[in-house]
């Protein structure tokens, strides 16, 4: 079970972009990275084809899960999260923080 998931909000903890909010826009499970929307804007270079115009294109680079921490919907603030077992055997996200459920 990934502790992170497509369209959950996070906090950059680390880095040029330390501090900054985001939503997941794509997680990469098999690198450990993903990929944040408005976050670590990168400058690629393409060369120009039959039908798109080439030019320099910013978009976001992937980055390691480790410098981001998910942020709690309830306390809002940046929390690590943990994974709670519930009676029924399902597993699901919880904040460690105030507890409460993260779906």
């Amino acid at each position: 079970m990934t502790r992170l998931k497509k369209k959950d909000m996070v906090m950059v903890i680390t880095g040029k972009d330390k501090g900054k909010k985001g939503e997941i826009k794509e997680v990469l499970p098999e690198d450990d990275r993903v990929i944040v929307m408005g976050i670590n804007i990168v400058s690629k270079h393409k060369r120009p084809s039959k039908d798109k115009p080439g030019g320099i294109h910013k978009l976001e680079a992937p980055m390691h899960v480790s410098n981001v921490q998910l942020i709690c919907p309830k306390c809002t603030k940046p929390v690590k999260v943990k994974v709670a077992k519930m009676q029924s055997g399902d597993k699901l996200r919880a904040c460690r923080k105030c507890g409460e459920a993260i779906l």
